[in-house]
């Protein structure tokens, strides 16, 4: 733990409303954690004038003071290459708003939506693909938003899942929670009710029994979380994903490729062996978003592949994600991947294996 952390009592640093409470969002609260030199304390400074800060302390405990490359630190800490603009970045990449029919709703996808339920954070990634919005209000969904959002899934049969998200929707309190909860499951035609969180990563602690017991009492449920680096799995954070699973609540993982964080096959490998080993099932690689001022964790799209590619038949196939783009202007997540396939005709098919050798494949006859 951070020296500065080192004589809060357990009680505290173990109760998720204090991590809160404590949130490190200016420069004079991230000085007292980390050694700042007076060219970071203004770099932050000017970054937060565009972008805000939020750290937990327990994920701040978590940086190594003497690696400037720290993978915690670099997803966390503001840097002032956010500033940089580039051509292609985007206020709204992936044209949430284009899509959004009624407030908090985003209907992409035919059979399910994306519910909008707070713009709050208990951690405001520097690598956000929502920060357009993400971290502008603390407010949750209001009672007559809440209503108007319902109606909208009561009134569309064909929507069978529905993604709550945000904003993180665990660092809400959970009778407020369950009410949002409860008024979907009311709706006949939802079967599945899934919930983004990036909280077993950044505040384990919110993970309670009071939670899951509430999130039990709803089920099917889903939940997807979001590590990006091993170092992030801790003890804390494997027993949240271990609460989770033993709830009978499937937990996927959701990883960003970042330049310098996490973007080799080591690190994704070592990574997706210990979230399997807690019984998390690795779902998304995403390429990282066109989100204004994250251009310096884009890597080149080929890395992506090949990460993947030095994966498959490597492990086993349930510990690889599958890498896909979020398509710019709202084409939705498409997968990008290693072509097996030598050539094809009406007579075979000639493929590459995972080890580069040759393969065929006769084509039924017609």
């Amino acid at each position: 733990m951070n020296n500065y952390y080192c004589n809060t009592p357990p009680e505290k640093w173990n109760d998720w409303k204090w991590q809160l409470a404590n949130k490190i969002d200016n420069v004079e609260k991230l000085s007292k954690v980390l050694t700042l030199t007076e060219k970071e304390k203004e770099d932050i400074k000017n970054c937060l004038d565009r972008f805000r800060m939020s750290i937990t302390p327990y994920y701040a405990s978590l940086i190594d003071p003497n690696d400037p490359k720290d993978p915690i630190k670099m997803q966390s800490v503001p840097s002032i290459a956010e500033m940089d603009d580039n051509d292609n970045d985007m206020d709204d990449p992936l044209n949430e708003i284009g899509d959004s029919p009624v407030p908090n709703i985003v209907h992409r996808y035919p059979d399910r939506v994306l519910f909008l339920i707070t713009l709050r954070c208990s951690m405001y990634c520097r690598h956000c693909t929502r920060r357009r919005v993400v971290g502008e209000k603390d407010g949750i969904i209001s009672e007559n938003e809440l209503k108007i959002a319902i109606d909208y899934i009561r009134k569309h049969t064909e929507i069978r899942d529905v993604l709550i998200s945000g904003g993180d929707p665990f660092v809400m309190g959970t009778a407020k929670l369950e009410h949002i909860i409860a008024s979907i499951r009311e709706i006949s035609h939802v079967d599945i009710i899934r919930i983004g969180t990036r909280v077993p990563v950044v505040m384990p602690m919110r993970i309670t029994d009071e939670l899951m017991d509430m999130l039990k009492k709803y089920q099917p449920i889903w939940i997807n979380t979001h590590f990006n680096h091993v170092k992030e799995l801790t003890p804390e954070a494997e027993v949240a994903c271990q609460k989770i699973v033993n709830a009978g609540i499937p937990l996927g993982n959701q990883n960003v490729l970042l330049r310098g964080i996490n973007d080799s096959t080591k690190t994704i490998k070592d990574l997706m062996l210990k979230l399997v080993h807690n019984r998390v099932r690795p779902y998304y690689m995403y390429q990282c978003d066109l989100s204004k001022g994250i251009g310096h964790f884009r890597t080149n799209v080929d890395t992506g592949v090949k990460i993947i590619h030095e994966l498959t038949g490597f492990i086993s196939g349930y510990a690889v994600p599958r890498f896909v783009i979020d398509a710019p202007a709202g084409g939705g997540k498409i997968p990008i991947n290693y072509n097996y396939v030598i050539s094809k005709d009406d007579k075979e098919v000639v493929m590459e294996n995972y080890m580069g050798k040759t393969f065929y494949y006769p084509q039924p006859e017609k």
